[in-house]
């Protein structure tokens, strides 16, 4: 049956920017007789990349973080949706755009969140937060996750 993990960071602008640290490492090594700086660089990612707390580029991939990192479990995509609005609610006041702390604006976005993780869709927001934060707010679809269905139950 499925059922939806919530995720959460708020954090620096610069480190949220650190995108080799936001994708998995490539399947495949840097071949014998690569650059050293080049085999340095993917070992650290292979490292951090499953441990970091850094949002993943990719949405489904927050499932192989360590599991201290979910937020909230909910069976029902409606509870999932009512968190995100809750959080939002929460860190609209520290919204850097006014656009984004518009509450009819974030009511759509709490409904668009409740249609597609019932349709099985993860959800993931981010917005600006006074300089030089950002914010990452994400609900991912879990077993089977639906762009990732190889990836396993954090808590299971």
């Amino acid at each position: 049956m499925h059922h939806h993990h919530g995720y959460l960071w708020v954090g620096p602008r610069e480190r949220f920017d650190q995108e080799a640290l936001r994708r998995p490492p490539h399947p495949e090594p840097p071949p014998p007789g690569s650059k050293p700086e080049l085999i340095q660089r993917y070992r650290e990612v292979a490292a951090e990349f499953p441990t970091s707390d850094l949002p993943p580029l990719e949405t489904a991939y927050w499932l192989i973080k360590p599991c201290s990192l979910v937020r909230g479990t909910w069976d029902e995509a409606k509870e999932a949706a009512g968190w995100i609005g809750e959080r939002l609610t929460e860190l609209a006041p520290r919204f850097a755009s006014e656009r984004d702390r518009d509450t009819t604006r974030l009511a759509r976005l709490v409904s668009a969140a409740a249609e597609q993780l019932h349709s099985g869709t993860d959800v993931s927001y981010g917005f600006y937060l006074e300089r030089p934060s950002y914010l990452s707010l994400a609900v991912v679809t879990c077993s089977p996750n639906r762009s990732m269905p190889e990836l396993p139950c954090p808590l299971a």
